[in-house]
């Protein structure tokens, strides 16, 4: 009995351990989404994605080791609180790293309708009456 407690404590500590490795990672990344460096950012999202199946699977590990027959200590009480304040760190980085990813997309839209506006002006020509007419660009393309 003593050495299931044991082994559960280690397992909850990993888990801590592992989740405290996911809230940096969230860090980083919205460094990496702010910076636009998309290489790196797709380098780490396969290591995100790698650490979240590792952190499933000692979850799962966890789970059944509480639903064993056992006495949770105080330390493995403490552990838990540690692990789902943890928790709720990376959701709410999460969180806001999904904002950030919106917010470049609207800058990104914002920003090409804008170009696509100034083509639009740059090609206006007009006819001999001086009513304004939207030229052609290059080869046969209208605004």
């Amino acid at each position: 009995m003593a050495e299931q407690g044991h082994n559960l404590t280690k397992a909850i500590a990993k888990q801590v351990e592992q989740l405290s490795a996911l809230s940096l990672i969230l860090e980083k990344e919205l460094q990496l989404i702010s910076s636009r460096d998309a290489e790196s950012l797709m380098n780490l999202l396969d290591e995100k994605t790698q650490l979240l199946e590792a952190i499933q699977k000692q979850d799962i590990s966890v789970e059944r080791m509480i639903h064993a027959p056992t006495d949770i200590t105080p330390e493995d009480e403490a552990l838990l609180a540690k692990s789902k304040s943890l928790l709720e760190d990376c959701k709410y980085r999460t969180q806001v790293n999904q904002k950030a990813v919106e917010q470049g997309q609207l800058r990104l839209t914002h920003l090409r309708n804008l170009m696509m506006e100034v083509r639009a002006k740059e090609s206006l020509t007009y006819d001999k009456k001086g009513k304004p007419k939207g030229g052609t660009l290059g080869s046969g393309v209208s605004a």
